[in-house]
């Protein structure tokens, strides 16, 4: 049981880092510098860091509950 939890714990941790990662690549395809103003380079980066994280965390909480659902469906028949 417990080990049950461990890894299911490591498969969410390690969707999480994929998912922002993945994210991330995607924003790199935005330039979001120009809605910035000059010499704000720092809070542009920032900003990017934090969307990736948000939007990663968003989809990889999504793939986890489907998951999850998927094996409760088991116990309907």
């Amino acid at each position: 049981m417990f080990t049950d939890i461990a890894i299911d714990s490591i498969v969410f941790m390690f969707s999480h880092i994929i998912f922002i990662i993945i994210a991330w690549k995607c924003l790199e395809a935005v330039k979001i510098e120009q809605i910035f103003k000059k010499n704000r380079v720092a809070e542009s980066r920032i900003l990017f860091i934090m969307l990736s994280i948000v939007i990663g965390t968003t989809v990889s909480n999504f793939v986890i509950d489907f998951i999850q659902w998927s094996r409760q469906l088991q116990h309907l028949l």
